[in-house]
């Protein structure tokens, strides 16, 4: 019996990126690969900021979030794909792709909004440095946090329940790597036209918003450093925005290329850039804050000569 005639109709398919027995081979161990990179990389940065008090300070505070929020993320997707591309069932239950779909809305919102707290952080250190100790205080910072989460977890419950207003109809195959909503949107057969007016309204809150305050802050940003008289001091507090703004840029430009179509162009062909912000983003930020980063080096030095030096003793 055909595969496809065996899906319950509580079920999907997840057949992700390739159907083809050597392919899925290969794409196993890429993506195993990365994942492991993605972990270590981000359990690295929350140990060493955690570890040196040094970095305990509003920009590393929502830097060690943001590596939390990215291992959650990978962690929510990959795993189960990487489970379909070994096994020869790859179904994935209706409750199971409801719930994978949320925590995938609700962590990328949630990354949206973390980057727009550091873009403020940089701000205030650059442009407001005599108050930033009081601006950036440890009640704000928290509160920030809150906040985050608390309009990531709502602008994710809010899609979910609308997903379990549409009815599907026929095969429900996805071929990609993990539940997306443009991906069951399309396979809808009842009207989706509530979920895309949502969707359209809740997303410039949520990402529009949060990405004009960015470009505004840096724009001011940007003008105070190029104020600072001596090349030493401009260097150095560019080198502090730098991070961020590759990050930045890295996170809208691959998700501008998924979201930034209408929906009946989305294709399979939009797969790699949906594994380029669902996999290759997170992977990257370690390294991105991590390779210029003059603290972040001597953070991860001391964490890992201090446990040899525990080894040794």
């Amino acid at each position: 019996m055909d595969e496809d005639n065996q899906t319950s109709a509580s079920e999907f398919l997840l057949v992700g990126l390739s159907e083809k027995p050597e392919q899925q081979r290969i794409l196993f161990w890429m993506f195993l690969s990365m994942y492991l990179v993605t972990v270590v990389g981000n359990v690295l940065i929350i140990l060493a900021i955690s570890s040196d008090s040094r970095l305990h300070t509003p920009m590393y505070f929502f830097l060690a979030n943001l590596s939390f929020t990215d291992l959650f993320f990978v962690t929510n997707t990959i795993p189960k794909m990487l489970v379909n591309l070994q096994s020869k069932n790859k179904a994935i239950s209706y409750a199971g792709c409801l719930m994978q779909l949320y925590f995938l809305i609700s962590l990328v919102a949630l990354d949206n909004l973390i980057l727009a707290a550091m873009a403020y952080d940089r701000y205030v250190a650059i442009c407001r440095p005599l108050y930033y100790t009081t601006a950036m205080s440890p009640g704000l910072c928290i509160l920030l946090l809150a906040l985050c989460w608390v309009f990531s977890l709502l602008y994710g419950l809010i899609h979910t329940l609308l997903m379990t207003r549409v009815t599907f109809c026929g095969f429900r195959k996805i071929r990609y790597i993990f539940c997306e909503m443009y991906v069951l949107l399309r396979l809808a057969c009842s009207n989706i036209q509530a979920n895309h007016t949502v969707l359209i309204a809740t997303g410039c809150f949520i990402f529009l918003t949060p990405f004009g305050f960015m470009i505004v802050s840096y724009a001011r940003t940007v003008r105070a450093i190029l104020r600072i008289p001596s090349v030493t001091g401009k260097y150095k507090a560019f080198s502090t925005c730098a991070s961020h703004l590759a990050v930045v840029s890295l996170f809208y430009g691959t998700l501008g290329m998924v979201y930034l179509q209408p929906l009946h162009t989305y294709s399979v062909k939009d797969s790699v850039a949906t594994v380029m912000y669902a996999v290759v983003t997170p992977m990257m930020n370690p390294f991105i804050y991590s390779l210029r980063n003059k603290d972040m080096h001597e953070a991860l030095g001391k964490l890992f000569l201090g446990r040899a030096f525990q080894k040794l003793t």
